[in-house]
């Protein structure tokens, strides 16, 4: 398998923690580690633990969920089995193509217009903020948040996800039970901001005149206001925080590399959009995955069977089963869109988007979005980056987030 852009011309990863680095997948594709976590780099064993039912979600603080008061029907990212299967597909029709093109991309369109006007008006602008801006618009439209008693939703979103527990909480002094309290406090004023100036006006809002949104959606299922919310920071986290990095990221491959931001800016719609996903395949927004066995998960590696317990912990390195070689062939650390894919309806971001039931259900949108925006922004003749963007990780997601991309037009 050979890449069909000319290595010259590859713009190569750059957010892992291990940037640089060999694929993970070279000798270790499943390995039981001494704490007793499932440390899982392969392709094939991460697609056929995302897909087994014998799984439930055990990330982005899920085995916390249950200890939150008042909260009984679970957001849709944690809840598993039919009620899972249910939701999904009661909500889907919120994500389709079809929906995307006739309800919103208008919409997108319009925002993305705005958003390059705004920066040939001020010469310069933080495309990390912008991106922000975008995806919380688009995003807020899907689920329905659309009736703010303030504006600045943006920026009350981006506060409270600021205050998430990072690696800082591993110094002793963080840990004292004062701050820890006054972090809570903080952290509840945040979710509190949410709540009163957005997710609740849109409830009232709803309760009077249903829309085809997914706050509606919750209401006809007698969702309490409480769950409402949980459901809408699940969405922000989802959706909202996620798009807004990969707009980030694929700015600035293009930006770095005039022979990829040329391409994407001559070639149709659809070889765009496999740029954006190979793109995503180089850099998941989501580094890992967790899954918690709820029976015997019985598996190959490495041609031995392998059954991993009931009970035990995996946890799934995307970055690592995209760069899986015996999937993506050669060069897995280099952006080359068009690379031939191994194997049969594998998509070509591989788990970009995860896989299995719990799989992105909004793939389509964000890369549309992604799309309509960057196709006008990159379209600016004298557009460049000013300096390499702040990259950070964020403990929540397991992803980067990239901060103070200042972009300038001549």
């Amino acid at each position: 398998m050979h890449c069909p852009v000319e290595h010259g011309s590859l713009s190569y990863q750059k957010t892992s923690r291990n940037a640089g680095a060999s694929p993970e997948t070279s000798s270790t594709p499943l390995q039981r580690d001494a704490q007793g976590v499932w440390q899982v780099h392969g392709f094939e064993e991460a697609r056929t633990i995302l897909r087994s039912s014998a799984t439930r979600q055990a990330g982005f603080n899920a085995e916390q969920l249950e200890k939150i008061p008042g909260v009984t029907n679970k957001p849709i990212l944690y809840m598993e089995g039919k009620a899972h299967q249910q939701q999904r597909k009661q909500t889907a029709r919120f994500f389709t193509p079809k929906t995307v093109s006739s309800s919103y991309r208008q919409f997108m369109e319009t925002l993305a217009d705005q958003f390059v006007n705004e920066l040939k008006r001020k010469k310069r602008v933080d495309l990390s903020q912008l991106s922000l801006k975008l995806a919380v618009q688009v995003a807020a439209q899907v689920v329905g948040v659309t009736n703010s008693r303030l504006p600045g939703m943006d920026r009350r979103l981006d506060a409270f996800f600021q205050q998430q527990p990072s690696s800082q909480e591993m110094i002793p002094l963080l840990r004292w039970k004062p701050f820890t309290r006054l972090r809570q406090l903080f952290h509840q004023r945040h979710v509190l901001a949410f709540y009163w100036l957005d997710v609740r006006p849109a409830i009232r809002a709803r309760k009077r005149q249903a829309e085809e949104d997914v706050i509606s959606h919750l209401i006809s299922q007698n969702y309490t206001d409480a769950e409402i919310l949980t459901e809408c920071i699940t969405y922000a986290a989802a959706g909202m925080v996620t798009t807004r990095e990969f707009i980030s990221i694929a700015a600035w491959h293009f930006l770095e590399r005039p022979e990829l931001r040329d391409r994407y800016l001559t070639t149709p719609e659809e070889e765009r959009l496999e740029m954006l996903h190979e793109t995503l395949r180089l850099e998941p927004v989501v580094g890992n995955l967790y899954r918690r066995a709820t029976a015997d998960i019985p598996l190959e590696s490495q041609g031995k069977k392998v059954v991993i317990p009931e009970g035990d912990m995996m946890n799934i390195h995307i970055y690592a089963a995209n760069v899986d070689e015996t999937v993506v062939g050669e060069e897995p650390l280099a952006l080359c869109p068009g690379r031939p894919i191994q194997g049969e309806r594998i998509p070509s971001m591989i788990m970009g988007f995860g896989d299995g039931h719990h799989r992105c259900p909004g793939s389509y949108l964000a890369i549309q979005e992604t799309d309509i925006f960057l196709h006008r922004l990159l379209a600016l003749d004298s557009l460049h980056m000013e300096r390499i963007p702040t990259l950070n990780w964020n403990e929540l997601t397991t992803g980067y987030e990239i901060r103070n991309f200042m972009i300038a037009l001549e």
